[in-house]
């Protein structure tokens, strides 16, 4: 890949996704500049240790936002509806950092949304990251990397105790297929968009890694880990009242649900993973951690 001669900015650097983005761009020596609320964090100082040039930003601040997109030749972001202003303040956050890109001349935007997020699925916080995506379409060039479920939604069950079997449960059915992807993998997308835009014919892409019943990760995850796996359906109920979850769950159900282009994908990231290769490398990486 082509290094650019501006450095690329990444909102979110310090978070899951962001950090996936900076790692890939790091990888292909590509000079990052990461904005961030809070410079003196530890993992804003381990990713200036890292030569990353680390700004101080706050999606709330558009001058902060400004200063700190002013001559860089790209910008990574994505928002969430995580805290007390949900979907909302999602948008909000969202157009806060589309205007102040475009007012500071960016040249390319690529914003991490959701697959489906097009599709009118009513689920509010689809919806509201396709609100950003219309704001940014209409005042920076942009592209929309459209992520299926992340492998990592099921880290947390995968680190369950070392009892004889192994349990996964979401409010799924068992013969349900559902499309994924590993964050890792939608880092080095953005990375390859960033660095050759043209690389997206569209303006957007529904990147998936795999497509599994939960019934097969169950199989693949037992394969990996050398124990007993199940997989076991909740029902909708044990979303409580998140009628956003809840909307988002009976829309797995309805097949297809995610679409995303499996083809482009693999000519984006020509090494990603599928469910198998991914639970085999984190099962690895933490059987060497407990050693």
């Amino acid at each position: 890949m082509n290094h650019l001669q501006h450095p690329i900015a990444v909102i979110g650097a310090t978070g899951q996704q962001g950090s996936s983005v900076v790692e890939a761009l790091l990888d292909q020596r590509q000079a990052v500049r990461a904005l961030v609320r809070d410079p003196a964090s530890a993992a804003a100082r381990a990713l200036e240790a890292r030569g990353v040039d680390v700004v101080a930003a706050d999606q709330q601040d558009s001058a902060s936002l400004q200063r700190g997109l002013t001559d860089v030749a790209a910008l990574f972001f994505m928002t969430t509806f995580e805290g007390s202003d949900g979907t909302e303040g999602e948008v909000r956050r969202g157009v806060a950092v589309a205007d102040a890109a475009a007012r500071a001349g960016v040249p390319h935007v690529v914003y991490s949304s959701v697959g489906g997020a097009e599709r009118a699925t009513g689920i509010p916080h689809f919806e509201s990251k396709y609100q950003v995506e219309r704001r940014l379409s209409q005042v920076v060039p942009a592209t929309f990397l459209r992520p299926t479920f992340f492998m990592e939604n099921l880290s947390p069950q995968l680190a369950a105790g070392e009892s004889d079997e192994l349990v996964l449960r979401l409010p799924v059915p068992s013969d349900v297929p559902l499309q994924m992807i590993a964050v890792r993998d939608i880092g080095a997308a953005a990375a390859r968009v960033l660095l050759q835009p043209e690389a997206v014919v569209d303006d957007a892409v529904e990147l998936g890694g795999d497509e599994l019943t939960m019934a097969q990760v169950a199989e693949r995850t037992a394969a990996a880990h050398g124990r007993p796996t199940r997989y076991e359906e909740l029902p909708l109920d044990v979303l409580g009242d998140d009628e956003d979850l809840r909307a988002m769950f009976r829309w797995f159900r309805t097949v297809p649900a995610y679409r995303a282009d499996f083809d482009v994908t693999r000519r984006l990231v020509p090494e990603v993973h599928d469910f198998a290769r991914w639970v085999a490398e984190r099962t690895g990486v933490r059987a060497a951690a407990s050693a």
